[in-house]
């Protein structure tokens, strides 16, 4: 049955009180940064990403459907810019008003989003946010008195006192952020400056404008996520973001549901309801591109920001320096955080290795979960669903050796409707150092009871490559039996030793 809202406002209570007594032994974070996670067991202080987007959001509807989706996520992550860069034909205008419409529709349904899970900021916090780049394309952006109200208002963001990482998510082009970071270069010391670049996180959606290429080059510490190069090359095509949705325009690639990201699907699921859904346009080639490059962030158990290469709902990276390909506008430097391939089942039953199935392999799940946060916009709490809650009965880092069985389990676990839960242990061999090799049957990891609560598998040197050692990503997803049917995760890592 559903839970009684006050309850519910109990069980969040407790939670954060136990945050306030992390914050004073030791995890010098605001309490605004801390929220419930289920982790190793037990629940543990989960700290929420600070974001600060670019956007070119214009007459191409991608960036606005991307601002409706991170709005219902606006509980889960601290959004300390948003703002518009240059768009257009020519790239000539700045858009701002866009992003106030949506913010102007989140604050409408704020308050019924807020009966479902806390922490939804009030409208006016997230449109004091709101600011512009320059109506100026590539690195003319660039340089003295090139300053705008987006630069400034990035640099205060990563100058606050805050000892949270800034996550720059780009949707268009960076040359907000490569002024942000000229300026900073050429009015503080160099100390300063790594300072000041080391609190940077940056997710690119490919490279719009030739400030990209600049960036890493000139600043080679940044921490930065990109598929390298422009469309004008194809290089769109090669992308890992265009997972999310571009399985006929751009990417090309078969294996997911097709169906879950089509403008039918998305009229029932979205601009059906109320007025942040109506905020959110008919796509015209593809779903949402801009998407992938926050959507690692949020709290559903299965990312971790900092680890780029264990995967999530945005897709996994790896570090390393690209061979220049013919859509790249130079040469690539430094490593960087860029594509990577996982081998997954897709709908067809047959196997897909590419980067784009990093993100493609969860779209039933990331697109529920949109689905359901759309109805919390309008409907009470008792008409939802609501996400599962994943425990494990053991810690989420095991050691073993080599001939030792492994035991899984999930007993605990709980939904907040009340609904039955499905559960699925797999291993994310791709994320793991101890390299499983691919059988005929297509089964990395032999996990018994995969599909119950307590599951178990043997550490053999069966398709394993030598020396055997390493670790081992498996992965706990939890799936409720209500409408949508939402998923949860745990990841545990198995240390294998000799």
């Amino acid at each position: 049955m559903k839970l009684p809202l006050e309850y519910k406002k109990t069980v969040y209570a407790i939670a954060f009180q136990t945050g306030l007594c992390l914050a004073g032994s030791g995890l010098f974070y605001p309490l605004s940064a801390i929220a419930e996670e289920p982790d190793a067991g037990q629940t543990t202080a989960h700290v929420k990403p600070r974001l600060f987007v670019l956007t070119d959001i214009g007459d191409d509807p991608d960036d606005q459907m991307s601002m409706v989706r991170l709005m219902t996520y606006a509980n889960q992550i601290d959004i300390e810019g948003l703002v518009a860069t240059s768009t257009g034909k020519n790239k000539d205008q700045v858009e701002p008003e866009r992003i106030v419409n949506i913010v102007k529709g989140y604050g409408q349904v704020r308050d019924n989003l807020e009966l479902h899970e806390p922490g939804f900021p009030a409208a006016q916090t997230l449109l004091n946010t709101i600011a512009q780049g320059l109506p100026v394309h590539d690195m003319a952006a660039v340089g003295e008195g090139k300053d705008s109200s987006g630069s400034e208002r990035l640099i205060e963001a990563v100058d606050r006192q805050d000892e949270r990482p800034l996550w720059v998510s780009i949707w268009g082009v960076p040359n907000v952020l490569a002024q942000a970071l000229w300026k900073v270069s050429h009015t503080r010391t160099p100390e300063q400056l790594a300072k000041f670049v080391a609190k940077l996180r940056v997710y690119a959606i490919s490279d719009q404008d030739n400030s990209g290429p600049w960036i890493r080059k000139t600043f080679p510490s940044l921490f930065y996520i990109v598929s390298p190069g422009q469309n004008a090359g194809g290089g769109f095509h090669h992308a890992t973001w265009i997972g999310i949705g571009g399985d006929y325009f751009h990417g090309r690639f078969t294996g997911p549901d097709y169906q879950l990201v089509t403008n039918e699907w998305l009229d029932k699921n979205v601009r059906s309801k109320g007025p942040l859904g109506a905020e959110y346009p008919r796509w015209k080639f593809m779903m949402e591109g801009d998407t992938p490059a926050w959507m690692n962030l949020i709290n559903n158990g299965l990312s971790r920001p900092e680890h780029p290469d264990w995967g999530g709902w945005g897709g996994r990276y790896e570090l390393y320096t690209p061979r220049k390909e013919r859509w790249f506008l130079t040469e690539e430097t430094r490593p960087i955080w860029t594509n990577a391939q996982d081998e997954v089942l897709g709908l067809d039953n047959r196997w897909h290795t590419s980067n784009h199935a990093t993100i493609w392999r969860w779209r039933s799940a990331y697109q529920n979960d949109f689905a359901a946060r759309m109805d919390w916009t309008v409907k009470p709490y008792n008409e939802a669903n609501h996400p599962p809650v994943p425990k494990l009965a053991h810690p989420a880092e095991l050691t073993v050796k080599k001939g030792e069985r492994v035991h899984l389990s999930a007993v605990g676990s709980t939904d907040p409707d009340g609904d039955a839960l499905s559960y699925e242990w797999f291993a994310y061999a791709e994320a793991g150092t101890r390299v499983l090799s691919n059988a005929a049957s297509g089964v990395m990891l032999d996990i018994k009871n995969a599909d119950q609560p307590q599951a178990w598998f043997d550490v053999t040197d069966a398709r394993v490559m030598p020396p055997g050692t390493g670790t081992m990503h498996i992965i706990l997803a939890v799936t409720d039996h209500g409408m949508p049917r939402l998923t949860r995760y745990q990841r545990i890592i198995v240390k294998v030793i000799p």
